[in-house]
């Protein structure tokens, strides 16, 4: 590739990607540093932060959780650190809640996995007022009640009996549900 197939990216390509899941960030690494990304990995908060704290990048790419803590705290002092980069907030436990709460704090978009590097690419270089692309696998509609009930209960204060309450439905249902992982 050329310096004109990166300009796009502008003057500075620093990416960091921070993820628990080594093979799965290892991958996402290499396919990132195809597309003209100078990329830097941590594999905790901790590590993450440290990278921020000397270096900040332009663009980030964090997982939600982790081992020693939350990827909101490293998508936090990223913004506070420079305010101009462009955070993707990945995650294996999709709920509209998180989402929400991630761009509250400064993401630029949420990402459910497997999210593959063409998604992230998109979602980092979006720019202004241009929509993303209608999604090729939209949700289904268990999937799209199964995000409103976890909505309900992170407003509830993950309050079982509360959350049931408001939903209209048995306490002993909604635990069932709540135990299982989100549908595709």
């Amino acid at each position: 590739m050329t310096e004109e197939d990166f300009a796009e990216l502008g003057p500075d390509r620093s990416l960091l990607l921070v993820d628990d899941d080594i093979p799965f960030l290892t991958r996402l690494a290499r396919a990132m540093e195809k597309r003209g990304f100078l990329t830097e990995t941590a594999e905790s908060v901790a590590a993450g932060k440290s990278i921020v704290q000397t270096r900040a990048p332009a663009y980030a790419v964090v997982d939600l959780r982790l081992e020693d803590g939350n990827g909101l705290d490293v998508v936090e002092l990223l913004r506070e650190r420079r305010p101009d980069a462009r955070i993707v907030v990945l995650t294996g436990y999709g709920a509209i809640a998180t989402a929400v709460a991630a761009v509250k704090i400064g993401a630029t978009d949420y990402l459910s996995k497997p999210a593959d590097a063409n998604d992230i690419t998109n979602a980092l270089l979006a720019r202004g007022e241009t929509l993303p692309p209608p999604p090729e696998n939209p949700m289904s509609a268990d999937r799209v009640r199964w995000e409103h009930i976890q909505r309900v209960y992170e407003l509830c204060d993950r309050n079982v009996s509360e959350t049931a309450r408001r939903l209209n439905m048995h306490r002993r249902t909604l635990q069932r549900i709540l135990a299982k992982r989100s549908p595709k």
